[in-house]
Protein backbone atom coordinates (compact mmCIF):
# COMPACT_ATOMS: atom_id res chain seq x y z
CA UNK A 1 0.00 0.00 0.00
CA UNK A 2 1.36 3.49 -0.92
CA UNK A 3 1.99 5.67 1.99
CA UNK A 4 0.87 8.93 0.28
CA UNK A 5 -2.35 10.62 -0.55
CA UNK A 6 -3.40 13.14 -3.66
CA UNK A 7 -2.41 15.77 -1.41
CA UNK A 8 0.77 14.39 -0.55
CA UNK A 9 1.16 14.65 -4.67
CA UNK A 10 -0.15 18.51 -5.15
CA UNK A 11 2.12 19.32 -2.11
CA UNK A 12 5.41 17.96 -3.69
CA UNK A 13 4.64 19.40 -6.67
CA UNK A 14 4.14 22.90 -5.60
CA UNK A 15 7.45 22.40 -3.27
CA UNK A 16 9.53 21.19 -6.91
CA UNK A 17 8.24 24.55 -8.74
CA UNK A 18 9.07 26.36 -5.54
CA UNK A 19 12.69 24.75 -5.34
CA UNK A 20 12.97 24.98 -9.39
CA UNK A 21 12.67 28.59 -9.54
CA UNK A 22 15.02 29.45 -6.52
CA UNK A 23 17.57 27.46 -8.91
CA UNK A 24 17.27 29.76 -11.59
CA UNK A 25 17.31 32.95 -9.35
CA UNK A 26 20.15 31.76 -7.61
CA UNK A 27 22.38 31.15 -10.34
CA UNK A 28 20.60 34.09 -12.32
CA UNK A 29 22.41 36.46 -9.67
CA UNK A 30 25.61 34.67 -9.18
CA UNK A 31 25.85 34.47 -12.89
CA UNK A 32 27.37 30.87 -12.13
CA UNK A 33 26.56 27.42 -11.50
CA UNK A 34 24.89 24.56 -13.15
CA UNK A 35 21.52 24.40 -14.27
CA UNK A 36 21.07 21.93 -16.45
CA UNK A 37 21.71 18.64 -13.75
CA UNK A 38 20.44 20.81 -10.77
CA UNK A 39 16.56 20.72 -12.28
CA UNK A 40 16.89 17.70 -13.57
CA UNK A 41 17.13 16.45 -10.53
CA UNK A 42 14.21 18.58 -8.73
CA UNK A 43 11.53 16.05 -7.67
CA UNK A 44 14.28 13.61 -6.55
CA UNK A 45 15.07 16.05 -4.29
CA UNK A 46 12.26 17.58 -3.09
CA UNK A 47 10.56 13.68 -2.79
CA UNK A 48 13.73 12.82 -0.51
CA UNK A 49 13.64 16.64 2.23
CA UNK A 50 9.54 16.83 2.33
CA UNK A 51 8.29 13.09 2.10
CA UNK A 52 11.19 10.83 2.16
CA UNK A 53 13.70 11.18 4.62
CA UNK A 54 13.52 11.10 8.58
CA UNK A 55 15.34 14.28 9.22
CA UNK A 56 15.02 17.40 11.77
CA UNK A 57 16.01 20.84 10.30
CA UNK A 58 15.68 21.99 13.77
CA UNK A 59 18.57 19.23 14.95
CA UNK A 60 21.13 18.76 11.52
CA UNK A 61 23.46 16.91 13.44
CA UNK A 62 20.70 14.59 15.01
CA UNK A 63 22.70 11.39 15.26
CA UNK A 64 19.59 8.66 13.95
CA UNK A 65 19.09 11.16 10.96
CA UNK A 66 18.75 9.76 7.76
CA UNK A 67 21.87 11.16 5.02
CA UNK A 68 21.57 12.66 2.09
CA UNK A 69 24.94 12.81 -0.48
CA UNK A 70 24.72 14.79 -3.55
CA UNK A 71 27.51 13.00 -5.15
CA UNK A 72 27.09 15.24 -8.29
CA UNK A 73 28.47 18.11 -6.23
CA UNK A 74 28.04 20.69 -9.15
CA UNK A 75 24.34 20.61 -8.58
CA UNK A 76 24.36 21.78 -5.66
CA UNK A 77 21.61 24.77 -6.19
CA UNK A 78 19.21 22.13 -6.09
CA UNK A 79 19.97 21.33 -2.66
CA UNK A 80 20.92 24.65 -1.66
CA UNK A 81 17.16 25.60 -1.92
CA UNK A 82 15.23 22.46 -0.64
CA UNK A 83 17.40 22.95 2.41
CA UNK A 84 16.35 26.63 2.45
CA UNK A 85 12.57 25.49 2.06
CA UNK A 86 12.91 22.74 4.53
CA UNK A 87 13.88 25.19 7.07
CA UNK A 88 17.55 24.63 7.28
CA UNK A 89 18.45 27.91 7.00
CA UNK A 90 16.69 31.21 5.77
CA UNK A 91 15.94 31.75 2.13
CA UNK A 92 17.71 34.98 2.46
CA UNK A 93 21.32 32.79 2.00
CA UNK A 94 19.91 31.97 -1.40
CA UNK A 95 21.00 35.30 -3.01
CA UNK A 96 24.24 34.99 -1.71
CA UNK A 97 25.09 31.69 -3.86
CA UNK A 98 29.23 31.27 -4.51
CA UNK A 99 29.71 34.63 -3.08
CA UNK A 100 33.00 35.39 -0.62
CA UNK A 101 32.17 34.19 3.11
CA UNK A 102 28.67 32.55 1.69
CA UNK A 103 27.30 29.56 3.54
CA UNK A 104 26.57 28.29 -0.50
CA UNK A 105 29.58 27.66 -1.75
CA UNK A 106 29.58 26.55 -5.43
CA UNK A 107 30.04 22.93 -4.32
CA UNK A 108 28.57 21.31 -0.76
CA UNK A 109 31.05 22.10 2.04
CA UNK A 110 29.21 20.22 5.14
CA UNK A 111 31.10 22.61 7.71
CA UNK A 112 29.34 25.68 6.31
CA UNK A 113 26.07 24.95 5.28
CA UNK A 114 23.53 23.61 7.99
CA UNK A 115 21.83 20.34 6.51
CA UNK A 116 24.85 18.92 4.22
CA UNK A 117 25.53 16.00 5.68
CA UNK A 118 29.02 15.57 3.10
CA UNK A 119 31.12 18.29 1.02
CA UNK A 120 31.53 16.49 -2.15
CA UNK A 121 31.98 18.12 -6.07
CA UNK A 122 35.31 15.39 -6.64
CA UNK A 123 32.90 13.01 -8.75
CA UNK A 124 32.81 9.77 -8.00
CA UNK A 125 33.75 9.58 -4.02
CA UNK A 126 29.95 9.63 -3.12
CA UNK A 127 28.97 6.34 -3.20
CA UNK A 128 32.12 5.47 -1.19
CA UNK A 129 30.89 7.85 1.73
CA UNK A 130 28.09 6.46 1.74
CA UNK A 131 29.04 2.81 2.17
CA UNK A 132 31.10 4.39 5.17
CA UNK A 133 27.55 5.96 6.40
CA UNK A 134 25.77 2.81 5.79
CA UNK A 135 27.78 0.92 7.44
CA UNK A 136 28.47 2.49 10.41
CA UNK A 137 24.36 2.84 11.19
CA UNK A 138 24.60 -1.10 10.89
CA UNK A 139 27.39 -1.14 13.18
CA UNK A 140 26.32 0.64 16.06
CA UNK A 141 22.97 -0.55 15.44
CA UNK A 142 20.97 2.24 14.28
CA UNK A 143 18.28 2.37 11.57
CA UNK A 144 19.09 5.53 9.46
CA UNK A 145 19.11 5.18 5.54
CA UNK A 146 21.81 6.42 3.50
CA UNK A 147 20.70 7.97 -0.39
CA UNK A 148 23.72 9.21 -2.58
CA UNK A 149 22.47 11.18 -5.79
CA UNK A 150 25.14 10.41 -8.59
CA UNK A 151 25.09 11.86 -12.45
CA UNK A 152 25.14 9.40 -15.20
CA UNK A 153 28.66 10.61 -16.24
CA UNK A 154 29.88 10.42 -12.74
CA UNK A 155 29.53 6.75 -12.66
CA UNK A 156 31.84 6.65 -15.70
CA UNK A 157 33.88 7.17 -12.48
CA UNK A 158 36.05 3.54 -11.71
CA UNK A 159 35.59 4.25 -7.64
CA UNK A 160 31.44 3.90 -8.02
CA UNK A 161 32.03 0.47 -8.69
CA UNK A 162 34.41 -0.61 -6.09
CA UNK A 163 31.81 0.94 -3.64
CA UNK A 164 29.37 -1.43 -5.22
CA UNK A 165 31.30 -4.18 -4.69
CA UNK A 166 32.13 -3.21 -0.99
CA UNK A 167 28.12 -2.35 -0.35
CA UNK A 168 27.36 -5.81 -2.12
CA UNK A 169 29.76 -7.29 0.18
CA UNK A 170 28.44 -5.85 3.41
CA UNK A 171 24.86 -6.39 2.34
CA UNK A 172 24.06 -2.57 2.82
CA UNK A 173 20.29 -2.97 3.03
CA UNK A 174 20.22 0.90 4.09
CA UNK A 175 21.67 2.01 1.19
CA UNK A 176 20.04 3.56 -1.56
CA UNK A 177 21.75 5.06 -5.16
CA UNK A 178 19.74 7.01 -7.32
CA UNK A 179 21.47 7.93 -10.72
CA UNK A 180 20.26 10.87 -12.45
CA UNK A 181 19.90 9.65 -15.90
CA UNK A 182 19.28 12.26 -17.75
CA UNK A 183 21.77 10.88 -20.81
CA UNK A 184 24.20 14.05 -20.85
CA UNK A 185 27.55 15.58 -19.13
CA UNK A 186 29.06 18.77 -19.52
CA UNK A 187 30.94 18.16 -23.12
CA UNK A 188 27.47 15.84 -24.72
CA UNK A 189 25.86 13.09 -24.96
CA UNK A 190 27.07 10.25 -22.63
CA UNK A 191 26.45 7.07 -25.00
CA UNK A 192 29.26 8.65 -27.23
CA UNK A 193 31.44 10.00 -24.37
CA UNK A 194 31.42 6.71 -22.55
CA UNK A 195 28.61 4.28 -22.59
CA UNK A 196 27.82 2.99 -19.47
CA UNK A 197 24.64 1.06 -20.61
CA UNK A 198 23.35 -2.00 -19.74
CA UNK A 199 22.93 -0.18 -16.89
CA UNK A 200 20.63 -2.35 -14.87
CA UNK A 201 22.47 -5.10 -15.71
CA UNK A 202 25.61 -4.26 -14.67
CA UNK A 203 24.31 -3.02 -11.67
CA UNK A 204 22.15 -6.21 -10.99
CA UNK A 205 25.66 -7.96 -11.55
CA UNK A 206 27.46 -6.36 -9.07
CA UNK A 207 24.92 -7.91 -6.22
CA UNK A 208 22.08 -4.93 -5.92
CA UNK A 209 18.67 -4.72 -6.74
CA UNK A 210 17.59 -2.42 -9.57
CA UNK A 211 14.63 -0.46 -9.91
CA UNK A 212 13.81 2.36 -12.78
CA UNK A 213 11.38 5.36 -12.37
CA UNK A 214 10.22 8.65 -14.23
CA UNK A 215 12.66 10.96 -11.97
CA UNK A 216 10.10 13.44 -12.81
CA UNK A 217 6.96 11.69 -11.54
CA UNK A 218 6.36 12.32 -7.86
CA UNK A 219 3.79 9.25 -7.44
CA UNK A 220 6.31 7.08 -9.30
CA UNK A 221 9.46 8.69 -6.65
CA UNK A 222 7.51 8.32 -4.10
CA UNK A 223 6.51 4.44 -4.85
CA UNK A 224 10.39 3.48 -5.64
CA UNK A 225 11.47 4.72 -2.53
CA UNK A 226 9.02 2.71 -0.87
CA UNK A 227 10.00 -0.01 -2.31
CA UNK A 228 13.68 0.34 -2.05
CA UNK A 229 13.25 0.51 2.03
CA UNK A 230 11.98 -2.23 1.81
CA UNK A 231 14.34 -4.54 0.14
CA UNK A 232 17.07 -6.72 2.08
CA UNK A 233 20.30 -5.83 -0.46
CA UNK A 234 21.54 -2.37 -1.58
CA UNK A 235 19.20 -0.79 -4.09
CA UNK A 236 19.85 1.24 -6.83
CA UNK A 237 16.94 3.62 -8.93
CA UNK A 238 17.66 4.72 -11.76
CA UNK A 239 15.82 7.98 -12.47
CA UNK A 240 15.10 8.62 -16.45
CA UNK A 241 15.32 12.38 -16.61
CA UNK A 242 15.44 15.48 -18.46
CA UNK A 243 19.07 18.15 -18.20
CA UNK A 244 17.34 21.50 -17.72
CA UNK A 245 13.49 20.28 -16.62
CA UNK A 246 11.02 22.74 -16.53
CA UNK A 247 13.11 25.40 -18.83
CA UNK A 248 12.78 24.60 -22.52
CA UNK A 249 15.62 26.50 -24.17
CA UNK A 250 17.13 24.88 -21.13
CA UNK A 251 16.02 20.71 -21.68
CA UNK A 252 18.32 18.23 -23.40
CA UNK A 253 20.94 21.04 -24.48
CA UNK A 254 24.57 20.57 -22.69
CA UNK A 255 25.12 24.34 -23.88
CA UNK A 256 23.31 24.61 -19.74
CA UNK A 257 25.06 22.07 -17.96
CA UNK A 258 27.48 25.16 -16.15
CA UNK A 259 26.19 28.77 -17.73
CA UNK A 260 24.47 30.89 -15.82
CA UNK A 261 21.15 32.57 -16.99
CA UNK A 262 21.04 36.35 -19.08
CA UNK A 263 18.20 38.89 -17.66
CA UNK A 264 16.08 37.68 -20.32
CA UNK A 265 16.30 34.33 -20.12
CA UNK A 266 15.63 34.42 -16.40
CA UNK A 267 12.49 36.17 -16.92
CA UNK A 268 11.14 33.43 -19.48
CA UNK A 269 12.32 30.53 -17.36
CA UNK A 270 10.82 31.61 -14.45
CA UNK A 271 7.36 32.03 -16.79
CA UNK A 272 7.39 28.71 -17.70
CA UNK A 273 8.25 27.43 -14.15
CA UNK A 274 5.27 29.28 -12.67
CA UNK A 275 2.86 28.52 -15.75
CA UNK A 276 3.51 24.76 -15.33
CA UNK A 277 0.02 23.33 -14.18
CA UNK A 278 -0.09 21.28 -11.37
CA UNK A 279 -2.35 18.25 -12.19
Amino acid sequence: MNNFTPADIAFLKNKAKLIRKSIIEMIHLAQSGHPGGSLSAVEIVTALYFHVMNIDPQNPNWEKRDRFILSKGHACPVLYAALAERGYFDKIHLSTLRQYHSILQGHPDMNYTPGVDMTTGSLGNGLSIGVGMALSSLIKNHDYRVYVLLGDGEIQEGMVWEAAMSSAKYKLHNLVAIIDYNRLQINGWVHDIMPIEPLADKWKSFGWDVLEMNGHDIREILSAFEAANKMQRPVVIIAHTIKGKGVSFMENNPDWHGKAPSDRDKICAITEILEEEIM
